[in-house]
């Protein structure tokens, strides 16, 4: 069940980022193909039968887990300034790309290295699964490894999440309110997966599905509002919404 998720999640993105690649060669906001070409290299590293050749040739001291936790971020900062920017929503836009906003990416940032080094980690472990037992140390510091990673994408969705609500009683096209629905989704999916994992181990699974989730909303309400611009560059029309 894991695996399918995953590959799941690395398909989808796979083939959105291969299907952008023709207007990006041409130009045309390649802001949407990075931001596939991200989650495509984020569902790279989340893969065991990748993360462990790829740490291996790092070092295998577990860099690919860092690599995997900044990708994320730089990922969601990519969707959410898009997103806050096509859709006018300057309070998103403030928290996100403004000097908080940036502020509080260098923190995040700053702490999830600082943790990591901190951290005992030399020998490649897909998601640090080995990382608690090796030491005292380890187990101290990996819940708070683990808030740091997942505590940006909460923030940013969070941010997010009152400008795509907006969105979907606006006038804009259909496709353009399915797009934001998804997206919100994909914010409400992070804020719950940041919480479980305060959880209990035996919701591993639960856990998984949603942070799943979480990226595939996203990813599709991209292709959704991608969509809306292709049928109205096609009918004529001139809406320049997130593209």
């Amino acid at each position: 069940m894991r695996e399918i998720l995953q590959w799941t999640t690395l398909i989808v993105c796979a083939a959105a980022t291969l299907a952008r690649i023709p207007s990006a060669l041409r130009g045309t906001n390649r802001s949407l193909f990075f931001i596939f070409l991200l989650a495509t290299a984020a569902g790279v590293l989340s893969l065991d039968v990748f993360y462990l050749p790829i740490d291996r040739a790092l070092g295998g001291i577990n860099i690919a887990s860092l690599l995997l936790r900044l990708i994320v971020f730089a990922a969601i900062y990519l969707v959410a300034f898009r997103v806050s920017r096509a859709f006018g929503a300057r309070d998103a836009y403030a928290l996100i790309s403004g000097r908080i906003g940036l502020g509080v990416l260098g923190l995040f940032s700053a702490a999830l290295v600082t943790l990591f080094l901190l951290m005992d980690i030399s020998a490649s472990s897909p998601g640090l699964a080995d990382a608690s037992s090796r030491s005292p140390r380890n187990a101290a510091l990996l819940p708070y490894y683990w808030a740091t990673a997942r505590g940006y994408p909460m923030y940013v969705s969070l941010a997010l999440l009152p400008s795509l609500v907006r969105t979907l009683g606006s006038r804009l096209p259909p496709l353009v309110r399915a797009g934001a629905g998804l997206m919100a989704a994909g914010a409400v999916a992070t804020t719950a997966g940041f919480l479980l994992d305060f959880a209990a181990p035996a919701v591993s699974l639960e856990r998984l599905v949603v942070n799943n989730s979480a990226v595939l909303f996203f990813a599709s309400g991209l292709v959704m509002v991608w969509l809306a611009r292709v049928r109205a560059q096609r009918m004529g029309g001139t809406r320049n919404v997130m593209y």
